[in-house]
């Protein structure tokens, strides 16, 4: 029933006489309530990721890599980051190509490394599908404990192959993990997200709160929102999907066919000329937070199977091998750049298969 305005008038009149505010709500909270509640909100968004980490045990075995199926759990890469630099003496960070896209986990760079040291002290800290201006994100903000330590860490100039890859192009194009490319500064032209994608991202970087619970959403609800989850599975607890155990590193891609015999042919990649190129730019900031961080960095460019190269972009790609050189001489960053494998050894343009590993290393 609706009041008209005199008697709303007499009721609040009443109620205010009566020491009692009109509201809507039932309960309303006074000064010192409202600090005690954010003390506890504070308290919840500070520690839960803290003791979430003594409930589910994170113990990565010899060859470790992660998963596959985790490659956006930037939480958990910040928590391996964590582990891995205080066991190994050496980290490899890079893209698939160091993760080990078509071979185990026992087939890759860093394994045999470790075989050839005759110890494990090379720990992998590959990511499949991390171009240079991601992996300057992660490390940036997922990857302060890589402090002190050494570093390899490998370029792979696929990335320059095409403007689109290398992020040039004016047309919205959806490039791997945009959370962690800048998100305002320096502009990058096909990226296209809203606002409030953007702050989100940037916010999830500084709190750790909003990691951890992207981490619980791709590691138990299938990469979805808890009420997304619950109407794809509407029979299902949540609670019980949440199992503290964490995916195997072993999945893995194995094809142990190479590219010829795949029938990939020669291409004619477009090459952006590193004086022009974003990727190349954000390997070179990379390059220098490392540094700023006290590693001993070591560069390794590559690999990449020039068999597949048309005579024109073969020329290119070897002016190109000749600047990056020129740059890292000039800034005093340790390097190599590895003779090309026998074109049987590659499965693609970038990816080894397992001999080729073992040769590269």
């Amino acid at each position: 029933m609706k009041l008209n305005s005199t008697k709303r008038d007499k009721i609040m009149k009443e109620a205010d006489e009566a020491g009692t505010m009109f509201s809507s709500n039932n309960i309303r909270l006074s000064g010192r309530e409202w600090i005690i509640a954010a003390i506890i909100c504070s308290a919840l968004l500070c520690l839960s990721p803290t003791l979430w980490e003594r409930l589910e045990k994170f113990t990565p075995g010899v060859n470790y890599r992660l998963p596959y199926a985790l490659g956006n759990d930037y939480w958990l890469y910040s928590r391996y980051c964590r582990w891995a630099s205080s066991k190994y003496e050496t980290l490899v960070v890079g893209d698939s190509a160091v993760w080990g896209h078509y071979v185990s986990p026992d087939n890759t760079l860093s394994h045999y490394i470790n075989q050839y040291a005759g110890r494990d002290c090379f720990a992998n800290l590959g990511v499949d599908g991390f171009h240079p201006a991601a992996l300057g994100g992660l490390l940036r903000y997922y990857g302060r404990d890589i402090s002190g330590r050494n570093v390899v860490i490998q370029f792979n100039p696929l990335w320059m192959s095409s403007a689109k890859h290398d992020l040039q192009t004016d047309k919205e194009f959806h490039f791997n993990h945009p959370k962690l490319v800048p998100q305002f500064f320096p502009k990058i032209p096909c990226y296209k997200d809203s606002f409030s994608k953007r702050f989100s991202a940037v916010v999830e970087r500084y709190v750790p709160f909003f990691g951890w619970m992207s981490h619980l959403r791709i590691v138990y609800f299938e990469n979805m929102a808890l009420p997304n989850w619950t109407l794809e599975h509407p029979y299902q607890n949540p609670l019980n999907a949440v199992t503290l155990e964490l995916p195997v590193s072993g999945d893995n891609l194995q094809e142990n066919v190479s590219w010829t015999e795949k029938g990939i042919t020669p291409e004619d990649f477009q090459w952006v000329e590193p004086a022009q190129s974003l990727q190349w730019r954000f390997f070179r900031r990379t390059i220098d937070l490392l540094k700023a961080r006290k590693n001993a960095v070591f560069v390794v460019v590559g690999p990449f199977n020039e068999h597949m190269l048309k005579p024109d972009g073969y020329k290119t790609y070897q002016k190109m091998k000749s600047e990056f050189e020129t740059w890292l001489r000039r800034n005093n960053v340790t390097y190599c750049v590895p003779e090309v494998l026998p074109s049987e050894l590659y499965r693609d343009a970038s990816h080894p298969l397992g001999r080729g590993y073992a040769m590269l290393a």
